[in-house]
């Protein structure tokens, strides 16, 4: 199964239809917020079988997307929000408490244009995988590269994971 992670697009969707484009057949797209309304150009641009996961950003203005979202992915339950009703951009310790309580496996977000990925581990708990793929359109972390991520589930149902930039 190969998932392709983004987020904080802004209608500035020309990188995002690059990388689709290069990816070639998706089992399924997320959006983690602030596309903006672009959402059925984007839908147009995929393949057929592509699920499609939308969340609403803080600039998804007139959007009827969800808040968030829990669904599965393979066997691992993940939420989907775009990351500042938990005051993301100050860190992502608010969202991983929370997103723990609630029992999730992996929990990604947007908002900061800022990729991350992190294992965080808890004596006690079972791992917590911490993702956000920064932005394809405006980047804020060092170098401005655009960055989205990739998800495969191999055929023993693992998740792996890869940050990648666009190359100009």
């Amino acid at each position: 199964m190969k998932i392709l992670i983004v987020s904080d697009t802004h209608r500035k969707d020309v990188n995002l239809r690059e990388i689709l484009e290069r990816s070639g057949r998706l089992d399924m797209l997320i959006h983690l917020g602030d596309a903006e309304g672009s959402e059925q150009e984007i839908a147009s641009w995929v393949n057929e079988g592509c699920d499609l996961e939308f969340v609403l950003g803080n600039n998804d203005f007139f959007s009827n997307l969800d808040r968030e979202k829990d669904i599965m992915i393979g066997r691992y339950r993940v939420l989907l929000t775009h990351g500042h009703y938990y005051s993301v951009s100050l860190g992502p310790e608010r969202l991983i408490k929370e997103v723990r309580a609630g029992g999730f496996d992996i929990v990604m977000y947007g908002h900061t244009h800022r990729p991350f990925y992190e294992v965080d581990k808890k004596d006690g708990d079972k791992d917590l995988i911490v993702l956000n793929p920064g932005s394809l359109s405006y980047p804020r972390q060092d170098g401005h590269r655009p960055s989205y991520m990739l998800m495969d589930i191999d055929r023993d149902g693992e998740a792996h994971f890869s940050l990648n930039y666009l190359e100009r």
